[in-house]
């Protein structure tokens, strides 16, 4: 079944920063049926929620901090504002992730954010780069995701960064195949998976989604998000969406019935 279809706001951030309600509008009107979160860009949550509402986007997860320590109470109002069903960590360094013991300490940091998330009604999600699935000689010629699968709470899911797979060398669909059920968002990018590239439209680079999408069987959203762009980010969000609903890949709000 055809995913329905979400951007990162990160993608369009610099627009977002002159024009929030107007880039806001431009997203709606493409026909996407929600926006994940990250960030503000100057508006506030509960505005930026109001406005969201109003145009019927959904919102099903926001790149926020762990909920835990000092940060607690703010994520867990700021999910609860927004009404989005995941959390998700948007990023680990990577020279954070090149030891067992760093990793271990960031999965219980993890575990920990899992069960104050879960115990709000909220599912915690890591959202990964390239250098989580890339083998490291250190690791014993594992990955840092490896690890993290040895000392994760089965309760943190997986936002799947389906071109950051492939970056960093692994296979997307193997990689959707062996997290499972804990795959509910799927990040969808396009380019030539290489570091240094720019991004492209969903639909214009080497990624064969036709043939990856159908293996994120237990997702819940595709999530559009070009960390940065070769051409206009706005005319490639378009393309992007444009693409994912023409291949029947994606659906968006005035399918969603």
């Amino acid at each position: 079944m055809a995913l329905p279809i979400a951007v990162q706001l990160y993608s369009v951030r610099e627009a977002l920063a002159t024009d929030y309600e107007g880039v806001i509008r431009q997203i709606a009107a493409m026909g996407y049926a929600g926006v994940e979160a990250a960030g503000m860009y100057g508006e506030s949550v509960e505005s930026a929620a109001r406005l969201f509402s109003e145009l019927g986007l959904t919102v099903p997860s926001a790149h926020l901090p762990l909920p835990i320590g000092d940060d607690k109470s703010r994520v867990l109002d700021t999910a609860a504002t927004l009404g989005v069903q995941y959390v998700v960590l948007a990023w680990l360094p990577a020279e954070e992730l090149r030891t067992v013991d760093q990793i271990k300490a960031h999965c219980e940091r993890m575990n920990e954010g899992s069960a104050n998330a879960k115990a709000n009604g909220l599912t915690l999600c890591y959202h990964n780069h390239w250098w989580e699935v890339e083998l490291i000689e250190v690791l014993g010629d594992r990955t840092p995701l490896d690890v993290m699968l040895e000392h994760l709470d089965p309760s943190v899911a997986f936002e799947v960064d389906l071109y950051w797979v492939k970056t960093g060398g692994a296979d997307p669909v193997l990689t959707l195949n062996r997290l499972g059920a804990r795959v509910p968002l799927v990040h969808v990018k396009d380019g030539s998976a290489k570091v240094e590239d720019s991004m492209l439209a969903v639909g214009d680079g080497t990624l064969n989604y036709p043939a990856i999408l159908p293996a994120a069987a237990h997702a819940t959203w595709a999530i559009v998000e070009l960390d940065r762009c070769a051409t206009d980010m706005l005319t490639a969000v378009r393309r992007s969406y444009d693409y994912l609903v023409k291949t029947g890949l994606g659906r968006g709000r005035q399918s969603m019935g």
